[in-house]
């Protein structure tokens, strides 16, 4: 069975959750360096330190990606995955010092639980110490405590999501070369089985009821959306052991995120934050383009697990929990 995201060699993951506050982060370490690059695709993005992932700033590498719930709140998390970094002696030189490189996502959970609970510099320390290159840890963890699905009429007929990740291998001539990926899954729209199309959570008709509205579906007849504005996201970390260049990551960011769009309807809104980080680990040669066949894969498997693996949870129904 694979282990994720953590099938890519030098990829860590760790957690730290408040099963009280229903919030947590998750810390995704690559302390050999990552060469890395963003997609973002939602309207309603909450980062820190983008810039990193852009081809034309002067570092070639990042050392971690955080990703916690907490809305802006949660950005602090990024601080202790650094902290604990700069402990470690990990980081870009500087000729002073050495400076871990950290990117930071976050999603909205403040509706869901205790919306004075947020995830802190401590938790992201936490975090960052218990990630290991073992099997990743899914559902309602981390990033993904508070993270729901199919919020088109609000929380009340919402369902249960968390934290996914799959690991897709290449073979033939490119038989080794590995692409995985890790969503935190917070979308307004319905998570959907990508080969047939079937709605696996979503927004239900009623609070008491398991039967599906199809959110892309109610949109079109002109219902609009019952839960705040920005208070969606779809969080997701790719990696690969492939060598890529700092344009090329970007281009797998972006290949990735067809994945998003096979997996959630409806996708990429005004109200949902929707992020792919693609992250280069290894030295192992294939195309970009295969590498983006196999992380649009990887992506949509990580979100089809993310819902499949959530517990019901504050009175929400997750599929964890089905008979």
């Amino acid at each position: 069975m694979s282990k994720g995201l953590t099938e890519i060699a030098g990829i860590k993951v760790g957690h730290a959750t408040d099963p009280d506050g229903f919030t947590g982060c998750t810390a995704i370490l690559c302390e050999g360096g990552a060469v890395a690059g963003v997609d973002v695709r939602g309207s309603a993005v909450g980062s820190e330190e983008f810039e990193l992932l852009s081809p034309l700033h002067v570092t070639g590498a990042i050392h971690a990606v955080c990703l916690a719930g907490g809305s802006a709140f949660g950005l602090e998390a990024s601080s202790g995955v650094r902290r604990y970094l700069e402990k470690k002696g990990v980081g870009f030189y500087t000729g002073a010092a050495r400076v871990p490189l950290v990117v930071g996502a976050i999603l909205y959970d403040l509706a869901f639980g205790s919306a004075a609970a947020r995830p802190t510099r401590e938790m992201g320390e936490k975090a960052a110490a218990a990630a290991h290159d073992g099997p990743v840890l899914e559902g309602a963890v981390g990033a993904g405590t508070g993270a729901t699905v199919g919020k088109l009429h609000g929380m009340a007929t919402a369902m249960k999501s968390g934290i996914g990740s799959a690991c897709v291998f290449l073979d033939g001539e490119l038989a080794g070369v590995r692409v995985a990926a890790l969503a935190a899954v917070n979308a307004l729209g319905d998570v959907l089985d990508p080969e047939t199309g079937q709605i696996l959570a979503g927004t239900r008709e009623a609070p008491d009821s398991l039967n599906f509205i199809g959110s892309a579906a109610a949109m079109k007849r002109g219902h609009r959306a019952g839960f705040r504005s920005a208070a969606n996201t779809t969080l997701l970390v790719v990696a690969t052991d492939a060598r890529l260049s700092k344009p090329m990551a970007t281009k797998l960011a972006q290949l990735a995120s067809i994945g998003v769009a096979r997996s959630i309807a409806p996708v990429w809104t005004m109200s949902d934050g929707d992020v792919v980080i693609a992250l280069s680990a290894g030295s192992k040669q294939a195309p970009v383009d295969a590498l983006g066949v196999a992380a649009a894969e990887a992506v949509s498997n990580a979100i089809v697990r993310a819902v499949r693996l959530a517990p019901s949870l504050g009175g929400l129904p997750g599929l964890a929990s089905k008979p």
